[in-house]
């Protein structure tokens, strides 16, 4: 998924990109997918980091990623330097979180009647259209062809297992609080007021601190990967201003 800007980010750091356990190249022991958990994914994240390096990491996370980030940067601080999370959709903090409860039950009976196409759809609107449709796999070259295999096998397990999970998330805030030195919540400028820029609206606020816009929508890392990949370059090299 993040193919498009990995590799510009690469002539500045060593990129690690992570597949969620049952999604992709990442395979369950018990062979059958389970329901995700934002715990569960934070810690294989921090396992991944100390088994990389001894020093802090540089983390960006988008839209389901955005809210392991911020489970991450909670939990395991010291092995955050900077992330930055791209519209996590924790809409149980919005003030209309039971409308978007019941948006987010209607995509899964949609999901468990008429199957993913359906689902899909309905969220698409939902969400006011912020994504923009995937390309046609016969124009792309072989290796993000192999990827976008993945990606829609990945489609009924995130529909299942992920999207009610991790839409009904709550973010430690009294974590949180204690280290936006080393946070930077961002959407997607064509993303505007829609439902998935609004969670880091709310808790930019409850943080005392700025939403930064990057370039796209709530896909913005594909749909502009180089001004999307200068931007995070750009954040990623100002030097982190640590609290007393």
């Amino acid at each position: 998924m993040v193919d498009p800007i990995a590799d510009r980010l690469a002539s500045h750091f060593t990129v690690a990109c992570l597949d969620p356990r049952g999604y992709s190249r990442s395979t369950i022991d018990a062979g059958e997918p389970l329901d995700q958990r934002v715990e569960v994914q934070s810690d294989d994240v921090h396992r991944l980091i100390t088994h990389l390096t001894d020093e802090p990491a540089y983390v960006f996370g988008g839209s389901s990623g955005a809210i392991v980030g911020l489970d991450l940067l909670a939990g395991y601080p010291e092995r955050v330097h900077r992330l930055v999370a791209h519209e996590p959709p924790c809409f149980a903090i919005l003030p209309d979180a039971a409308v978007q409860r019941a948006f987010i039950d209607e995509v899964y009976a949609l999901f468990r009647a008429e199957g993913p196409g359906a689902a899909g759809a309905r969220f698409l609107a939902g969400i006011g259209g912020t994504m923009k449709p995937m390309p046609d796999a016969a124009e792309l070259p072989p290796r993000a062809q192999a990827m976008m295999a993945r990606l829609i096998a990945n489609g009924p397990i995130m529909l299942e297992h992920e999207l009610r999970q991790f839409t009904s998330h709550i973010p430690h805030m009294d974590a949180l609080v204690t280290v936006t030195d080393r946070l930077v919540l961002a959407s997607g400028r064509d993303t505007g007021l829609h439902l998935p820029a609004r969670p880091a609206a709310v808790l930019a606020d409850q943080l005392g601190m700025e939403v930064t816009e990057f370039p796209g929508g709530h896909s913005g890392f594909t749909d502009e990967p180089e001004a999307f990949a200068d931007l995070l370059l750009e954040i990623f090299s100002v030097p982190a201003v640590r609290s007393a």
